[in-house]
């Protein structure tokens, strides 16, 4: 499994201050985020979990998953959740041209204008990964690059359900912006640990919000 910080360092924060790691407030709100969906039977799943602690959170989607699930889609705007861009196949921006990184990224927007649903202009970049040229050119189109404080690490498999849950409960503070995934390779992760973490970011006082 690669190297992953579950618990963002401060030092990264400061390098990387373009980005946003967290929303420090004093009202112990949180931002729960999910990236790669929409995803049959996940994001449904999440959705109904979400509902049950009357929590919002921020959907980074990849634009092919918007495409094949609209009507999933369709449930997560008409809940009252914010959305994110998440480019449209899941592409790593190391890995990439950025003129093909943008074009990506652009055809990702172009789903979610014709959705009515830009939200600001939210991105997320797959594994946390981006050029730095990718990112002003990103900036400059306007958008929020949200990287996170905490990740559940809920897509890896090698850890326990428990881990997963442990990871944000142990490391959740005002401001924390965490990271789970909607998807079929999280999902083992994912259904073990997010009701347990709704339910203890609730009885711990936290309050749920989106990103803008």
């Amino acid at each position: 499994m690669s190297f992953y910080w579950v618990k963002t360092n401060s030092f990264i924060k400061r390098v990387f201050s373009k980005y946003c790691w967290d929303i420090p407030n004093q009202e112990k709100k949180i931002y729960l985020t999910f990236d790669d969906g929409p995803t049959p039977e996940v994001t449904d799943w999440v959705l109904s979990e979400l509902k049950k602690f009357d929590a919002k959170a921020t959907f980074f989607c990849i634009g092919k998953n918007i495409h094949a699930n609209s009507s999933l889609f369709e449930r997560l705007i008409a809940e009252g959740h914010s959305i994110g861009n998440h480019t449209m196949n899941h592409i790593n921006g190391w890995k990439s041209q950025t003129n093909d990184y943008i074009e990506n990224v652009k055809n990702c927007a172009s789903i979610l204008s014709d959705e009515k649903r830009l939200n600001g202009l939210l991105f997320r970049p797959p594994y946390g990964k981006i050029k730095k040229a990718q990112s002003k050119i990103l900036r400059n189109l306007g958008y929020k690059i949200v990287m996170w404080d905490v990740l559940s690490a809920d897509f890896d498999q090698s850890i326990t359900p428990e881990k997963c849950l442990e990871n944000v409960t142990k490391n959740v503070q005002s401001g924390s912006v965490i990271v789970f995934h909607d998807s079929i390779k999280a999902s083992h992760n994912l259904k073990f640990a997010l009701p347990k973490t709704l339910h203890f970011l609730k009885e711990n006082g936290y309050k749920f919000d989106i990103i803008h």
